[in-house]
């Protein structure tokens, strides 16, 4: 049996997306993955999502990236190999889920921003009871994780393994037309990286979430404590 075949829910057989997807500049893989399919497999069951909105990093060339400053153990998944999670923990309550890409050695990655759930809706629901609706399970990093019961244990994660047990991949889906991919300042940077334009979405999508400005946080040692190390 070819364990890597993962089933549609039309019953067509599909494949991962190759590594080499992923393997190119981060300004490229980011656009294109609008359109293509997570899955994310727990022991409960399956929920499947449609990327609608992510945002690109560029590691050490991005004041706007974890990895400006260069490799730590907290960001050691963004330098590699492509095709892997970085997962990270932010303000002391959310887990964020990034895709790294480019070169192995040259951290880059993108984060997932937005998405519609196609299935395993009543799972994510489980997790996301407060969302008012189907459109707002996944709208925003941190509901998309929260969802898709992302955590620590998914840093590292192969998104492109033929292991069809494994926690997370990625699959190609239909795609968002060039003429519908609109682009802008990501959400939440500040500094040197504040204005470039590399938050890239569907245009019109319900999934979206919408566009904040930075604005600077005051943090407390109390919160720094409660940050664990990924």
């Amino acid at each position: 049996m070819i364990t890597g075949r993962d089933r549609t829910r039309d019953g067509e057989d599909r494949m991962p997306l190759p590594r080499s997807f992923f393997d190119r500049p981060v300004l490229d893989v980011a656009p294109d993955l609008l359109g293509q399919r997570l899955v994310r497999t727990t022991p409960e069951g399956r929920i499947e999502l449609r990327i609608t909105e992510v945002e690109a990093y560029a590691g050490e060339t991005d004041p706007g990236s974890h990895a400006y400053k260069g490799p730590t153990r907290r960001n050691a998944s963004m330098f590699g190999p492509p095709g892997h999670a970085y997962v990270y923990f932010i303000y002391g309550m959310w887990w964020s889920l990034n895709l790294v890409c480019g070169p192995e050695g040259q951290a880059s990655g993108v984060l997932l921003r937005g998405g519609e759930i196609l299935s395993g809706t009543e799972q994510a629901r489980e997790r996301r009871p407060k969302a008012k609706k189907d459109t707002e399970l996944a709208k925003g990093p941190a509901r998309l994780a929260t969802a898709l019961a992302v955590d620590r244990e998914l840093n590292g994660t192969d998104l492109c393994t033929r292991d069809g047990a494994a926690p997370l991949r990625v699959f190609a889906g239909d795609g968002v037309p060039a003429e519908s991919v609109r682009s802008g300042p990501r959400t939440g940077v500040g500094g040197e990286g504040a204005h470039r334009p590399w938050r890239f979405w569907a245009d019109g999508d319900p999934t979206v979430s919408p566009y904040r400005p930075h604005q600077p946080r005051r943090r407390s040692r109390a919160l720094d404590a409660k940050q664990p190390e990924v």
